[in-house]
């Protein structure tokens, strides 16, 4: 099978099973949306060991920083003297400053898988009624984000891992000897 059919199959294969676990078994347990982000982050930063490790530590990375934003966001006074919209960009700007400084350290170099964090992260916080609140963000539960985009995350590389293997077996025929003659 060449490259891109073997690669094909098994992303649609294995879209298939996160679907079903996303919408049954595991459903509230991740995001299908934040899991395919990273999926599609793993490919994009090599498909390899040092894109698997950078999408899952970034990536956390940047569900933290956008965490820490938004915890300040919900204790900002909604009568402050600046106004609650400068104020809530003033500590995105101060987090996100933070996130992409901290790339000064090697393990936390990949600035876009933690932008893929913190980008998800207020995404769910602001696309979810009623996230965006003190009380789910200092929660220990899958309805906080450090939490949930967290694990997410972590399911979406693994998932870009496993569809690397699988399209590795596919073109060299191993999965299909029985059925098929392999050149």
């Amino acid at each position: 099978m060449n490259k891109l059919t073997a690669l094909s199959v098994s992303i649609a294969v294995l879209a298939g099973v996160a679907t079903f676990l996303a919408v049954g078994p595991l459903s509230g347990f991740y995001l299908i949306w934040a899991a395919t982000i990273a999926w599609a982050a793993y490919f994009f930063l090599g498909a390899d060991q040092k894109a698997l490790i950078n999408v899952i530590v970034c990536g956390i990375f940047g569900v933290l920083m956008a965490w820490i934003g938004a915890f300040e966001i919900t204790n900002i006074p909604a009568d402050t003297f600046l106004g609650f919209p400068l104020m809530a960009a003033i500590a995105v700007t101060a987090t996100v400053l933070v996130m992409c400084l901290a790339a000064n350290i090697p393990q936390l170099a990949c600035i876009p898988a933690s932008v893929l964090g913190y980008s998800s992260a207020f995404a769910y916080l602001l696309q979810t009624p009623d996230k965006l609140t003190h009380g789910v963000l200092a929660s220990v539960s899958l309805d906080n984000p450090l939490i949930l985009v967290s694990i997410s995350i972590v399911i979406g590389a693994y998932f870009g891992q496993f569809s690397a293997q699988l399209a590795a077996k596919l073109e060299t025929c191993d999965v299909l000897k029985k059925f098929c003659k392999c050149k």
